[in-house]
């Protein structure tokens, strides 16, 4: 798997050798990579207003003083942050049920120390991987937003019904209007949607 060239992995860990180790590691795989020394100083910066933009991952230790990984995680979970920016949990063989438990709170894996490169990179390209695709559908969202927000009340009315697959002169009935009216709407609602039939009309809408 070829990861995005521009992608950014987070590494939060308190030992300085881990956190040299994956940085380099990293690089040899075309990686860019940004490193904090605590839960605190990963906090400090959301706190500037920073959001994590995809794709991007987080390579997360679980026992740290003050601010622990757990706690770390539960704030971006708060957030909103996990689907944008997955966790991988780095973890001794102690706190193994911990960090599955936190998989089931929506991390996207754990890593066992001493973890294996390869295994570890695989996992992050993978986790790479999902955040290009949670940017991407979060993208069309707005775009398709965007789009609604330009539609008049009466395109937004023949709209729906198109999208319920109605013909137009139901949809005519429905609203008290002319049929060569519906034509005209329906033309414009296609235009400012991006869509060329009302199947991609409906599928398009599935998300809203």
């Amino acid at each position: 798997m070829q990861p995005p060239q521009n992608a950014t992995v987070y590494i939060v860990d308190d030992d300085a050798g881990v956190r040299e180790a994956l940085a380099w590691l990293l690089r040899s795989r075309r990686l860019g990579s940004e490193c904090f020394d605590s839960g605190q100083a990963f906090e400090a910066r959301l706190q500037t207003g920073f959001t994590p933009q995809p794709p991007c991952c987080l390579l997360l230790d679980v026992r740290m003083p003050g601010l622990s990984g757990l706690a770390l995680f539960e704030m971006l979970v708060e957030r909103g942050l996990v689907d944008v920016m997955p966790v991988i949990f780095l973890t001794g063989h102690a706190d193994v049920p911990t960090a599955v438990a936190m998989v089931k709170r929506g991390a996207f894996d754990f890593c066992e120390k001493p973890f294996s490169d390869n295994a570890l990179v695989d996992r992050i390209e993978q986790a790479i991987a999902r955040s290009a695709q949670v940017g991407q559908a979060r993208r069309e969202q707005q775009q398709l937003q965007a789009r609604l927000a330009e539609l008049t009340q009466r395109e937004r009315d023949v709209m729906e019904r198109i999208a319920r697959g109605l013909p137009n002169k139901l949809i005519a009935d429905e609203l008290d209007i002319s049929v060569r009216t519906v034509e005209v709407h329906r033309a414009r609602v296609f235009d400012k949607m991006d869509v060329r039939s009302a199947v991609e009309l409906a599928n398009a809408l599935r998300g809203v």
